[in-house]
């Protein structure tokens, strides 16, 4: 599906420098992708984004850079349709699973395992409920895998007046 919105994205301020980096998803990895594979976690509400940048922490907020995104972009499946789930082969324990902890125990979380397998098959992106302590049913995130600045696959950070710092030197 095409996906034409504005998502957001609550991230440390030091990468406001780089709001659509990836780099820390590949360094760290995250649900939806392994180390050393970019991808970009962003929420449809800027609420949600919060709640995902607290890391399970809303009563001790930390500074966050919120940042939105126009997106223009093709082949994204919407995972919270139990429809495309099931044309997709994918489930809600596949979705759900607890990838941290596999994965500290070296066994590949089933989450990475599709990923790698849509991907493959062209899906740059998915649409998913949100598993952050304290999420609802209404709390959903959008993760991209490639992205660019200009359609079909695009994820542009939305920065009209020029706030964002353009290099890491506001850290020194």
């Amino acid at each position: 599906m095409r996906l034409q919105t504005v998502v957001y994205r609550a991230h440390d301020p030091r990468w406001a420098w780089a709001p659509n980096s990836g780099a820390g998803a590949a360094t760290h990895g995250g649900r939806f992708n392994p180390v050393g594979i970019k991808a970009l976690y962003t929420s449809r509400t800027f609420q949600t984004a919060w709640l995902e940048a607290q890391q399970g922490f809303p009563y001790k907020a930390q500074p966050m850079t919120l940042c939105g995104y126009d997106v223009d972009c093709e082949n994204i499946l919407d995972l919270t349709d139990n429809v495309v789930r099931a044309a997709n082969n994918v489930t809600l324990d596949d979705l759900g699973c607890a990838w941290k902890e596999l994965s500290t125990r070296k066994i590949e979380p089933p989450s990475w395992a599709m990923m790698k397998r849509l991907a493959a098959g062209g899906v740059v992106g998915v649409i998913v409920q949100s598993f952050a302590i304290g999420a609802t049913a209404s709390d959903v995130n959008v993760i991209f895998w490639e992205w660019d600045d200009v359609p079909p696959h695009q994820v542009k950070v939305i920065d009209d007046a020029g706030r964002l710092p353009k290099d890491m030197s506001s850290w020194v």
